[in-house]
């Protein structure tokens, strides 16, 4: 962790108590954070929140030296029990260290989600880990789950979290939250347009003057070459990208994850900027009041409010209650500043109303602004409060030996009417769809970068695999049976390779199914499995064929030594599959229930489970 552009954390504290440390994939942790660090002075504490890559933590064990000093981790799981990216480095010293930890006080919050195998793993681990080095935990871990309701969890977490810091330091809270202004405002009148910030992730120009390597900081501006529809009729739309990586020193394996930076629709922009009567072609800048803190602007600046609304702010999802607290002092009307500050407290009346109210009638910030007349908050501070619009990943679907200079995407739009009546359409899917390459018509870019993942096809090419994903679920597989046919071009010996695949409908969106009968044809996928759950009276999902073909899967698990492979929608088709392969394993293999779980969970610590 001694990374030569990273400050020692407890020269940085000087002047500070509480450093909120935040491992955070999506900016949900980072937001919870900087809540967390805001929060310190209402207590008379003083607060930052930090990205744990941005500094050397060897020397965490001097905060002690610090007055009331606390380190808070808001750690988010990501994938399968993983730190995120940003936590990668603190994750390993973690591991690594025998440092004694035995003045840090600390508290940990954790945000998972608990469809995933491994819920909450992360902060879970930092909570043991660090007992283990001697801390002080003031306060138990908090495990936030994302599949029910993260933001009640943490705000209940929070709740009680700082009465017991007051009560470890004796200290106590100076009255009512207050809105606290993290950033100022500076409009630019005559300022170079060179110097502004047009959409980039990182560096200025950065889009002008591409230099590997590329990454979430400094992604790469892929033409997108062919963006062709999968599915026949239907109301939805699947679609098949590709986008060329030639020149860009990008690599790829098969099961990796491409990320891709998507804008905001226009026209919302446009309806923000109307309804708070404001030139969204302003340029400014928004700087950080704290002049010590690493973070300088809560997006790069100078740049124009279109910018920031349109690449840079998350403007689709309901807001989270902070953002109502702090935007209930702008409504002129009493109502509805009653009704904005009782959605944003933690009284049970106030989480139902903001339950219903904002999160399930999916009223985004926009739709707040339209039925609140009153609420007219100036843009400024909005753009201070709304969260980082944040890259989408998707499964690469196709392989890097046989398209080394392309990554194939497959997607499918998002778009469903609320209870209020509006039409949300989903960001990323429905940029995509616009990024369709017109002969000799202006250039369809897309900023990317690729996410390295676990989900790879064993060592041994003669090893079986069961690939079992549902809908785009099937975009991993593609890439992944692209390369066996590769590896049986090139005189290798290729094992069994069985899929099983569903969707709704035979006619309607099976996908790439020429490709899967030109794989079979080939012989290079040995059994192809597919469910179509509406076509019939009896729904027919991938668990129920998987049950049908029991005997071979058993054969091939227990003799084969098959790898097995699940993707697409976690919250019940994975469940349900692991759910069938217990049952299986049983049956075929003798054991009790209990003795079944722990042989799937043991294939799972082998990597024959992913």
């Amino acid at each position: 962790m001694t990374n030569h552009h990273v400050k020692g954390i407890f020269l940085f504290l000087q002047g500070r108590n509480i450093v909120v440390f935040y491992g955070s994939q999506t900016g949900t942790a980072e937001e919870f954070a900087n809540r967390l660090s805001k929060d310190a002075h209402r207590y008379g504490l003083r607060g930052m929140a930090a990205d744990p890559e941005e500094y050397d933590l060897s020397d965490l064990s001097r905060l002690s030296e610090i007055d009331k000093s606390l380190a808070v981790f808001c750690m988010a799981t990501y994938g399968e029990g993983d730190p995120t990216d940003n936590a990668q480095d603190f994750y390993d010293w973690l591991q690594e260290a025998d440092a004694d930890l035995s003045g840090l006080r600390f508290a940990v919050f954790g945000l998972g989600n608990k469809t995933y195998e491994h819920f909450n793993a992360m902060g879970k681990y930092v909570d043991k880990r660090l007992e283990e080095l001697g801390a002080q935990r003031i306060f138990e871990l908090g495990l936030g789950d994302d599949d029910g309701n993260l933001e009640e969890d943490f705000i209940t977490w929070r709740e009680q979290f700082w009465p017991a810091v007051c009560e470890h330091f004796g200290v106590e809270a100076t009255g009512e939250e207050s809105s606290i202004r993290q950033y100022e405002l500076v409009v630019h009148t005559d300022v170079n347009m060179n110097k502004v910030y047009t959409g980039e992730m990182g560096r200025l120009k950065s889009y002008e003057n591409q230099k590997p390597p590329f990454d979430a900081k400094n992604p790469f501006l892929a033409q997108v070459t062919e963006n062709r529809k999968l599915n026949e009729g239907g109301e939805r739309h699947l679609m098949h990208l590709e986008l060329d990586i030639s020149n860009s020193k990008i690599r790829y394996e098969s099961g990796d994850h491409v990320a891709v930076y998507p804008a905001n629709d226009s026209s919302l922009v446009n309806q923000i900027g109307e309804i708070l009567g404001t030139d969204l072609d302003t340029v400014m800048s928004l700087n950080n009041l704290d002049e010590e803190s690493n973070k300088k602007h809560p997006f790069p600046c100078p740049t124009s409010y279109r910018t920031a609304l349109t690449y840079y702010l998350d403007i689709t999802n309901p807001p989270r209650t902070n953002v109502l607290y702090e935007l209930a002092q702008y409504a002129t009307d009493a109502g509805e500043q009653e009704r904005l500050r009782k959605m944003a407290s933690s009284a049970a009346e106030g989480k139902a109303l903001y339950l219903s109210w904002v999160v399930e009638a999916r009223r985004n910030i926009l739709a707040i602004l339209q039925d609140m007349p009153s609420l007219r908050p100036p843009i400024d501070h909005l753009c201070e409060l709304l969260p980082r619009l944040q890259a989408r990943y998707y499964s690469i679907a196709s392989s890097s030996k046989v398209h080394p200079n392309s990554i194939h995407i497959c997607a499918v739009t998002v778009e469903y009417e609320t209870k209020t009546g509006r039409l949300n359409k989903g960001v990323a899917t429905n940029w995509l769809k616009s990024k369709v390459p017109q002969q000799g018509g202006s250039s369809c870019l897309v900023p990317m970068y690729v996410r390295k993942s676990q989900f790879r096809l064993p060592f041994k090419p003669s090893t079986p695999v069961i690939m079992i994903g549902p809908g785009t679920g099937i975009a991993p597989f593609i890439g992944f049976i692209q390369e066996r046919a590769w590896l049986k071009q090139q005189g290798k010996e290729v094992g069994e390779t069985v899929l099983y695949y569903g969707c709704r409908h035979e006619r309607e969106d099976y996908l790439y199914r020429e490709e899967l009968a030109r794989f079979q044809k080939e012989g290079v996928l040995t059994q192809l499995n597919v469910a179509f759950s509406r076509d019939q009276a009896e729904k027919v999902y991938v668990q129920h064929l998987l049950k049908k073909n029991k005997e071979n899967i058993w054969k091939l698990v227990n003799e084969g030594m098959a790898h097995i492979y699940v993707c697409g929608d976690a919250r019940n088709m994975a469940r349900d599959v692991q759910n069938t392969f217990y049952e299986i394993v049983s049956e075929f293999g003798s054991m009790s229930q209990p003795q079944a779980v722990d042989y799937v969970k043991k294939l799972m610590t082998k990597g024959r489970y992913s």
